[in-house]
């Protein structure tokens, strides 16, 4: 459902009647501590509770991973759902009328809202139906299939809803429509009847079929998976696409798979309904089943949100179809496992089984064990381009070696890269460790290999790159990132400090260089009000709350800055310093961009021929030597050490 703009007295009403606490104590174990309240964070693993939450400012706060926020930031954050989608339940939960920003956006939302209370309500009746006519004589051949073929259990049966649609083409229809009086428009939306071409009326979507309820991660019937009783195409037969379906965002199982995948601290994904079924019958509780061949990034976010470790096992055949099965549903989430945002692991089953044939004769301790040892994708990639390959061969060496610079060359992550060169290097050494440190040294090559520079003489190099190396320093960024980090902290934790650090600012023509401290000033700036002048804007006294208020819609920004709005013990020892800490922070900012205009200009001038453009070498001579200059000059003014107060 799109839903509209939320009418912003919506919004501050939420906010006032959603207690914090109330909110926070469905989903953590809280326990009072003084005027706060303490438990274990549900944002990362802990022993000792780090996780607070202050009634009096409606505020919680995780010393431990930083998250922090209000009651709405927090539903978000622990459901990965969107600010409208929260604020909408909260505002049911505590009973707050709804208003949008325009008042036929407020009846379209009410309309929309009524609609899907009434596909709720269909599709569950629906099911019940269907399992219902499961016990009905006519759906015996589906009980004999359930039980002999796939071996299922009477509880099994029961805990996922399986039914049996009818063979007739408008049994459901005159059940629901003529008996139960609920609208067909209703039910043609939820994807269960279809109106006929030619002489009126509908006819009912599934029939003589095997039916599977998909639910949505709260349980609720959202749409069914049928399968054929019968030599009838095609085998599966899912629900269209409806107002509460949409196959790239949903997982089935993953309502009764979350708590597991929690507790294993991995998600299983297989490719059936009846492979994850057959799982969950095997006490593997953290399967769940894709809907489609390829796995959506929606679809990997929403399984991966209930695990820490972000470990994601594939589980296919082992056999082509199931290779090639595996390469496809990776899709679009190998970018996530080049950088090392997803662990993702492939596990192939022997005899080209899928999971629900592999249980039929083994134990769930059998695939337990496989399931411990699967391969990580990156391992699984580099057998499969070795396979069948002999590496002494000079043209299958030659190929492989091209293959595995190109996985390589995908890898992100440096030490993860690193890894796997050597790892490489030592498959393409075929035993002769001699020869490792050369293949490590061919593969680096040609992962990134040497750019073309122009060299200038000797001499110029010694007078100026030689003397005096101004070459990044591996700590610049992170001394820049605690200096604009704590000055920006002064800022809202010290009202009185934000006159001077912004006049500070102004003279000096100094920007924040990091694009999350960037967008955190320019939202400063926003909400104070002036004539546009900084020196000429004022602090409102609520700065910390409405600047948390506003980043509520910019979950990803907000997540590198969130520590800044709250102080601990250490940040409550360096905002007391607060006139040297101001000054030492702006000199650190102000050094480190002389070091960027520095490096820029010399590199410039080291690039130009001074035979071929002599007005542009000598134009970047003078700018680098005047940038150097400067350099030299904060040095000698420099009181104190930056790094000792940083």
């Amino acid at each position: 459902m799109q839903i509209p703009r939320l009418h912003p007295d919506t919004i501050e009403e939420v906010k006032l009647r959603a207690d914090i606490v109330d909110v926070v104590s469905e989903y953590v174990v809280l326990r009072k501590r003084g005027k706060d309240f303490v438990g274990l964070c549900p944002f990362h693993d802990e022993k000792s509770p780090s996780f607070t939450v202050s009634q009096t400012k409606q505020m919680y706060y995780c010393f431990g991973c930083q998250a922090g926020g209000n009651a709405i930031k927090f539903v978000m954050e622990l459901g990965k759902r969107s600010f409208a989608d929260v604020v909408l339940d909260l505002a049911r939960r505590y009973q707050v009328p709804v208003q949008t920003l325009e008042p036929e956006q407020r009846q379209e939302l009410q309309r929309q809202l009524s609609l899907r209370e009434q596909l709720y309500e269909v599709l569950a009746t629906s099911a019940q139906f269907y399992q219902h006519a499961l016990r009905q004589s006519q759906g015996q051949k589906a009980i004999q299939y359930l039980q002999s073929n796939r071996q299922l259990k009477e509880e099994t049966i029961q805990q996922f809803g399986l039914g049996y649609a009818p063979a007739g083409w408008e049994t459901l229809y005159r059940y629901l429509v003529e008996d139960k009086r609920l609208p067909a428009q209703i039910l043609e939306k939820a994807g269960l009847i279809k109106p006929r071409k030619e002489g009126g009326g509908y006819y009912d979507v599934f029939r003589d079929r095997l039916m599977i309820p998909i639910r949505d991660v709260q349980g609720r019937v959202i749409a069914f998976g049928a399968r054929t009783l019968t030599d009838d195409q095609p085998k599966y037969l899912n629900s269209p696409e409806t107002e509460l379906f949409s196959k790239s965002k949903t997982l089935f199982a993953l309502d009764k798979a979350k708590a597991g995948i929690s507790q294993q601290n991995q998600a299983v994904v297989v490719e059936g309904y009846f492979d994850a079924i057959a799982l969950h019958a095997a006490g593997i509780n953290n399967a769940v089943a894709s809907l489609g061949t390829a796995l959506s990034l929606e679809q990997v976010r929403l399984v991966l949100r209930y695990t820490e470790s972000k470990q994601l096992v594939l589980n296919f055949d082992a056999d082509k179809a199931g290779t090639n099965a595996a390469e496809r549903a990776i899709g679009e989430i190998a970018e996530l496992a080049y950088k090392g945002e997803v662990q993702l692991k492939i596990l192939n089953l022997p005899d080209g089984k899928d999971a629900d044939e592999y249980l039929h004769s083994h134990t769930s301790e059998d695939y337990g064990e496989l399931l411990k040892n699967a391969p990580l994708w990156l391992d699984w990639q580099i057998q499969q381009i070795i396979q069948d390959r002999d590496l002494r061969q000079a043209t299958d060496f030659q190929q492989v070696t091209q293959q595995l610079v190109k996985l390589l060359k995908n890898i992100v992550n440096s030490d993860t890269r690193n890894h796997y060169v050597s790892y490489c290097a030592e498959i393409l050494s075929l035993g002769e460790t001699r020869f490792i440190p050369l293949r490590v040294e061919n593969l680096l090559t040609q992962i990134a290999p040497p750019a073309a520079t122009y060299t200038k003489p000797v001499s110029a190099k010694k007078a100026w790159g030689g003397s005096k190396s101004h070459s990044p320093l591996p700590t610049e960024r992170s001394l820049l990132e605690h200096a604009e980090a704590l000055l920006l902290r002064i800022y809202l934790h010290c009202p009185e400090q934000r006159q001077a650090i912004s006049d500070e600012l102004e003279e000096r023509d100094l920007q924040f260089s990091l694009s999350h401290h960037r967008f955190l000033w320019q939202q400063i700036l926003e909400i104070s009000s002036g004539d546009g002048e900084t020196k000429n804007f004022s602090f409102p006294p609520d700065l910390i709350s409405r600047l948390q208020n506003q980043f509520l819609e910019f979950g990803s920004e907000m997540g590198l800055i969130s520590h800044l709005f709250h102080v601990n013990e250490k940040n409550q020892k360096e905002i007391l310093r607060t006139p040297q800490v101001v000054q030492a922070a702006i000199a650190c900012m102000d050094l480190v961009m002389l070091e960027k205009r520095y490096r820029h200009f010399l590199e410039l001038w080291q690039q130009t021929d001074p035979e071929a453009e002599p007005e542009r070498y000598q134009s970047y001579y003078q700018a680098f030597y005047a940038e150097k200059i400067k350099l030299q000059k904060i040095d000698r003014q420099r009181l104190f050490s930056i790094t000792e107060l940083l």
